[in-house]
């Protein structure tokens, strides 16, 4: 249709004229399918002793009119019924234009320890002591949906590392996973280093080079991964440092977190407290930021700071709207057959 036309339309008349698609258009071909084989078909024959009645006969006793428009009648519901089958199986729709997406080009993805020692109540919340977890919990699902427009993630770390929730923009569904985690489920050792190096795996290859610009022309996205831990190194395959080695090669900046009142470096014989000094030196080697909580307020603070990166800015592309219009034409061939039956019935 011409766009002089489609000016004289309303305009979600004219956009529905110019967002109307078939799925399968070439069903229509099937249209003159029954016509066809009435045409090339060889008729039945009636076998059996049938009685001719003379066409005179049947016209002086009014019956032939009658017949006439049944047959009519029958025609235009059996074609009905197949044009509507044909309409509805060829798939109409309308696909209308959408917004674009917010998006910071921000892709984090967020390591959190697992570990047995995250059991510990030495956390206030809502004014009565809570375990590391539950403040983690709170405060960083919290902060995952704020993230309105990043694609986050999140790896769980303990014995072994795991995927809880990759990159998305659905922030809702990460924070759920975060608030679902369960201490025991990949052991109670911290493996930090096993744990980052899964978040820099999970962050998308292609763009995770430092390159200024990503191979479709957009502004390279900022990737980041938030490290929580309230432990030291104890468990997994690799090292914190050589893995921090890996995140400076790949651009990707580290922000650790080291959760809990006492340090190693003061530990004087205390079990599982926090090394502040190895999580200090993987920030500072991939070019990220370190910082220090001991209470509930302090990982408020941390998470709102973080909530301050800056990175560059990408469109999303924007999500096309597309409604399909099967329903209509399958309801009128509905129509149509039962008509057909309430006709049989009582002729």
């Amino acid at each position: 249709m011409s766009a002089s036309v489609l000016g004289l339309l309303p305009g979600s008349l004219a956009a529905f004229v110019t967002g109307f698609d078939l799925a399968l258009p070439w069903l229509w071909l099937l249209l003159p399918l029954p016509w066809l084989a009435a045409r090339l078909l060889p008729r039945e024959r009636m076998e059996g002793g049938a009685l001719r009645v003379p066409g005179t006969l049947v016209t002086s006793t009014g019956t032939g009119g009658a017949v006439a428009g049944r047959g009519r009648r029958r025609a235009v519901l059996l074609w009905g019924l197949w044009i509507g089958l044909v309409a509805a199986l060829s798939g109409p729709r309308v696909i209308l234009p959408g917004h674009a997406l917010p998006a910071s080009g921000r892709e984090i993805m967020i390591a959190m320890d697992l570990s047995g020692s995250m059991e510990r109540r030495d956390f206030a919340l809502d004014g009565e002591t809570v375990s590391r977890l539950a403040a983690v919990k709170r405060v960083g699902a919290d902060f995952i949906r704020r993230r309105a427009g990043d694609r986050i993630g999140l790896v769980i770390f303990a014995d072994q590392a795991y995927a809880a929730a990759g990159l998305t923009f659905d922030t809702a569904s990460v924070a759920r996973a975060l608030e679902e985690a369960t201490i025991g489920i990949t052991g109670r050792s911290t493996g930090i280093g096993d744990g980052l190096g899964l978040a820099l795996r999970r962050l998308d290859p292609r763009d995770a080079r430092g390159d200024s610009s990503s191979p479709e022309g957009r502004p390279a996205a900022t990737r980041a991964v938030v490290l929580l831990s309230d432990g030291a190194n104890n468990a997994g395959q690799t090292t914190p440092k050589d893995v921090a080695d890996l995140a400076r090669e790949i651009g990707v900046k580290v922000y650790t977190i080291a959760l809990g009142p006492r340090d190693l470096a003061d530990a004087n014989g205390e079990q599982d407290v926090v090394d502040t000094e190895t999580l200090r030196a993987m920030a500072e080697t991939s070019g990220g930021r370190f910082f220090r909580v001991k209470t509930t307020d302090d990982l408020v603070a941390v998470a709102n700071a973080i909530d301050s990166l800056v990175g560059g800015q990408a469109d999303a592309p924007p999500l096309p709207l597309r409604r399909d219009l099967w329903i209509w034409p399958g309801a009128l061939a509905l129509a149509f057959a039962v008509a057909l039956l309430a006709g049989r019935t009582s002729a």
